[in-house]
């Protein structure tokens, strides 16, 4: 997916005040040439709520997604297991839901609790599929990019269905300078990824907002309906879901 920004390393661990904490933990993993600050509003909607967090930086752009699984995640379990939660949830943003999967399919915790993925190509998507073979698609997405195909074969279509408590928000508005992208997916879609596509076989909720791929994590109606999943399991589903108003994506359309 054409990236935006820097593909680093690093972790930002952050610990509630301890007359809110919960005793639980969530790791945050983000999307292709992102970095860990892209959740930081994330992470911090979550140590309000009480939660202790483990945000991964990771090289998304550099290493192949089973690169990624062994060489990085096992550091942030470990992290958010020094806390000695009673669970581990995830937060999840686009590449990082396929990570997710392919980590929690070989070493699921014990005390697994719940995920949330924001705008997963969980069936690939079709930028992958239009752009793979085009250099600069390779050089700025690097190996994870070519994996993310919607061909049977492709690494997401490879996973399976989940069997522990997920829930799916995808987005259905493109921001400015995705409009030739999206224009390229059938269907309605973030920019990157379609509706369709986001869906999971075994997911126990599933939610369309309207808000684009780049920034879908840092809306305050997104940030509410993570909380909501990972305390009871379900989205709150309002009828009416409000309108993106905050950041660039008031630069921001409403896709097929």
């Amino acid at each position: 997916m054409i990236a935006s920004g820097c593909s680093r390393t690093g972790i930002s661990i952050q610990k509630p005040a301890s007359a809110t904490a919960l005793g639980e933990c969530v790791v945050l993993v983000h999307g292709m040439g992102r970095t860990f600050r892209s959740m930081a509003e994330m992470q911090e909607r979550l140590v309000v709520a009480g939660y202790h967090t483990v945000n991964l930086g990771y090289p998304s752009t550099r290493l192949s997604i089973e690169e990624i699984v062994s060489d990085n995640v096992p550091a942030a379990l470990e992290q958010c297991q020094q806390f000695q939660p009673s669970s581990i949830h995830f937060v999840s943003h686009s590449l990082g839901g396929i990570i997710l999967r392919a980590v929690l399919k070989e070493q699921r915790p014990a005390n697994m609790g719940r995920a949330v993925m924001l705008s997963p190509p969980n069936h690939g998507s079709a930028v992958a599929d239009s752009l793979k073979d085009w250099w600069f698609y390779r050089w700025i997405n690097g190996p994870a990019g070519q994996q993310l195909t919607t061909d049977s074969a492709s690494f997401p279509n490879q996973l399976g269905p989940v069997e522990y408590p997920v829930g799916v928000i995808a987005g259905d508005r493109y921001i400015f300078f995705d409009f030739w992208l999206s224009s390229i997916i059938p269907g309605p879609d973030d920019g990157k990824v379609s509706v369709l596509n986001a869906r999971l076989e075994g997911m126990r909720d599933f939610l369309v907002v309207h808000e684009t791929h780049p920034f879908i994590m840092n809306s305050e109606y997104v940030q509410d309906e993570t909380l909501y999943f990972l305390k009871n399991g379900t989205f709150r589903h309002l009828k009416k879901p409000p309108q993106a108003v905050s950041g660039s994506d008031w630069f921001s359309f409403p896709s097929k």
